[in-house]
């Protein structure tokens, strides 16, 4: 176990004998959109699983339209349920960044606004990060969403999986437990959320996944869809740029940028066997244009990771209430 660890269970045991007040205070960052149906009994479970825990609730309100923000105005209690709402709908991310620099707490938690995600798991969450780890992750081994939305997302984990090497079985849910200073730690931007146990694992901190409830939505609708998935691939290649690749950005391109050329020369090859046929000799041309292009691709990300930093994800706020 990690001196962290060792403290954090040290904390969690010796307050037993001296009271509530030496327990590790807990932050749960909540995004919603278009929850008023939820909200309200959300709190009120999130809040009775963390009676012996000092404790506070973040609404991050991305941009509802339905009244939900009057509902947590309703909810609102200084120091204990705070409220943040965004001018207009800026994405999961934007409202995760938001939460995580506004937490105050030495455990934060990330979970949905829908009721899909069970309050009564927190305990398990705390008691895994007692064991050790920095980060903890739920695993809707069970989901109650439709086929459409189930099998996209399970050959999704699959190839994070595969293309990452850290073993995560569901990277997409948003049921996560985390030491405040990885929370404060990571870079978020674009709609890194879902690959926040990726980013911890490059960066070395403990990493651990737990069987979860996951109940079926029964209010409101899902605000994801097919493109989800086509957005994951693409935002997983920049993830793979930003762990493996992070210092060395012109090696990621190096490689199929090689292949290329190797295709090239082939062509080439067979375009002078052939006599000159001209087919081979514009798919030979169009290899190496792309061969240099790649390569130019490159260079300029070293040149941009060598000089600059990435774009942070960005959001407006319009009210805050703490």
């Amino acid at each position: 176990m990690s001196s962290q660890g060792k403290q954090f269970q040290s904390v969690v045991s010796s307050s037993v004998c001296e009271g509530q007040s030496q327990r590790p205070s807990v932050s749960v960052v909540v995004p919603v959109m278009n929850e008023r149906d939820t909200v309200g009994e959300l709190a009120s479970r999130v809040r009775q699983e963390l009676a012996e825990y000092p404790h506070e609730i973040l609404f991050i309100d991305d941009g509802s339209t339905d009244g939900t923000w009057e509902v947590l105005e309703g909810l609102y209690e200084p120091g204990v349920i705070r409220l943040v709402k965004f001018r207009r709908n800026f994405g999961k991310t934007a409202a995760l960044k938001a939460g995580f620099r506004l937490a105050t707490g030495d455990i934060v938690f990330t979970m949905d606004g829908d009721l899909q995600d069970d309050p009564n798991e927190i305990p398990r969450f705390l008691a895994k990060i007692a064991e050790g780890y920095d980060l903890v992750s739920g695993w809707k081994k069970r989901r109650h969403d439709p086929p459409s939305k189930v099998l996209p997302s399970r050959i999704f984990n699959r190839v994070v999986s595969w293309t990452t090497g850290l073993r995560v079985h569901d990277v997409n849910c948003g049921f996560k437990c985390y030491r405040r200073e990885v929370a404060q730690a990571l870079r978020l931007h674009g709609e890194m959320h879902r690959f926040l146990p990726v980013i911890a694992h490059a960066h070395g901190y403990r990493f651990a996944e737990i069987v979860v409830t996951h109940h079926k939505r029964q209010f409101g609708r899902s605000k994801y869809g097919v493109m989800r998935l086509f957005k994951g691939f693409y935002d997983l290649f920049t993830v793979l740029l930003l762990t493996k690749y992070a210092d060395r950005p012109a090696h990621a391109f190096g490689f199929p940028a090689t292949a290329l050329f190797g295709l090239s020369v082939v062509l080439a090859v067979a375009c002078a066997l052939a006599g000159g046929n001209v087919l081979l000799a514009i798919a030979c041309a169009t290899f190496f244009l792309a061969s240099f292009l790649t390569f130019i691709i490159g260079w300029m990300a070293e040149l941009i990771v060598t000089t600059g930093e990435f774009h942070n994800a960005f959001y407006s706020i319009e009210k805050v209430h703490d």
